[in-house]
């Protein structure tokens, strides 16, 4: 675990290996590009490297659950191995689909994850606690065969598929409001949440983008149309088990009780970010987090369907998610959300703020979280730019490289003295 003197030192060295092996000695071709970037007259040092991949093989595979406007694993497990040490408490304030949570409790860490959005501890919660397959399987035979609806999804799915997955939703919501939901019942919830809508057949629905969000009702039967395409029947109950497979398929012995371990003590919650009260003053060692970013992704239009499938309602939820539409307004809040990580931070703790390019590239939000975390009392160990070749991911959402969203990992290190 490093210390704060020993952090320019170490990123400046740094040379990224295929296997994970690190090398301190410098490789010229390969060596940290060290740059400076003047913030509000103070010159804070700019770190510029491949630090980890983005190839999906070197992540575990329980990370595997799509989520729109997330980080690579590899960005959390960097900062925790650097920063932490076994036992450590990791935490994120905005924890979407709960990568930096996972990632902690696959490396022995205890966490505590928040977001007002409370599909984000139900795709979380259910990967620490994994349930025997052979539960899964024995659970999804047992689910009773009541199809009843108060929604139309025809253009997603065939109708023996709607029937199958409204039959899902009414058990789920009865064992959750008799208080008889179990991890498995929780698994399965997760997995199905994740297999609603999709661009292959590993999915519930016909063909659809982007993947695993819903678009509306209106625009898939517009998909339909251009595709010529009618809703084919996907066995669910064989969808959710091969999900389940693929997700736990390489965990290692020592990673499933890491997990479990991690789920007896993890702590969820569903607050305001600036308004975490139940977390004790100085109680983490390492904040890992990607805040909402203004207005560029619209999670509620994103997430109507799985919050039709969960029971939840997603107006409410949208009023408590933060969509500043100007840098201003974003700013303000992000600001708030500083004086509030800079309390719960213990002394010699971290925070490693990832933000992105917006309005193609010409707003950093590096520049403007700098002095956020500077007013709230930390020190900023420097900008950290995480360079590699882009992958073809970045397209599915109809979002070009270089021209819209995130194109890097931009992350400003902070240090609590």
């Amino acid at each position: 675990m490093l210390k704060y003197g020993d952090i320019g030192t170490y990123l400046e060295n740094f040379v990224y290996v295929e296997n994970d092996n690190i090398c301190l000695f410098p490789i010229e071709e390969k060596k940290t590009v060290l740059e400076a970037v003047l913030i509000n007259n103070r010159k804070v040092p700019l770190f510029i490297n491949e630090f980890w991949t983005a190839r999906q093989r070197q992540a575990s595979s329980i990370q595997e659950v799509s989520y729109r406007a997330c980080f690579k694993p590899q960005l959390p497990r960097f900062f925790i191995n650097l920063l932490t040490k076994e036992g450590d408490l990791v935490y994120d304030p905005f924890s979407g689909r709960g990568t930096t949570i996972i990632e902690a409790a696959l490396l022995d860490r205890r966490v505590i994850a928040n977001d007002v959005n409370p599909l984000s501890k139900m795709l979380t919660a259910p990967r620490l606690a994994v349930p025997p397959l052979s539960s899964v399987m024995e659970r999804l035979s047992q689910i009773p065969p009541d199809s009843s609806t108060d929604l139309d999804l025809s253009m997603f799915y065939h109708p023996k598929t709607e029937a199958e997955i409204a039959a899902l939703r009414n058990y789920l919501i009865g064992v959750k409001a008799d208080s008889r939901e179990d991890d498995t019942d929780r698994w399965i919830r997760m997995v199905a949440t994740n297999r609603l809508t999709g661009h292959s057949k590993g999915f519930f629905s016909v063909y659809t983008l982007p993947p695993n969000q819903a678009v509306s009702m209106e625009r898939q039967k517009r998909i339909n149309k251009k595709r010529n395409q009618q809703p084919e029947y996907r066995d669910t109950k064989k969808l959710i088990m091969k999900k389940s497979r693929s997700l736990t398929k390489g965990l290692s012995v020592i990673e499933r009780e890491n997990l479990q371990r991690a789920s007896c003590s993890a702590s969820f919650y569903k607050e305001d970010a600036r308004q975490t009260f139940d977390i004790p003053d100085g109680h983490v060692q390492l904040t890992v987090t990607s805040p909402p970013f203004l207005d560029v992704v619209q999670y509620s239009q994103d997430n109507w369907l799985r919050c039709w499938f969960n029971n939840l309602d997603m107006p409410d939820i949208e009023k408590k998610i933060t969509m500043a539409k100007t840098v201003e307004q974003w700013s303000l809040v992000m600001g708030e959300v500083f004086v509030e990580l800079y309390r719960i931070t213990r002394n010699g703790g971290w925070v490693a703020f990832e933000v992105g390019e917006v309005k193609q590239g010409r707003v950093k939000l590096e520049e403007h979280v700098v002095p956020l975390g500077l007013q709230a009392g930390f020190e900023c160990a420097g900008i950290i730019i995480n360079q590699q070749e882009f992958t073809k991911t970045s397209n599915i959402w109809g979002v070009g490289n270089n021209q819209r969203g995130t194109n890097t990992n931009r992350i400003v290190l902070f240090y609590k003295n």
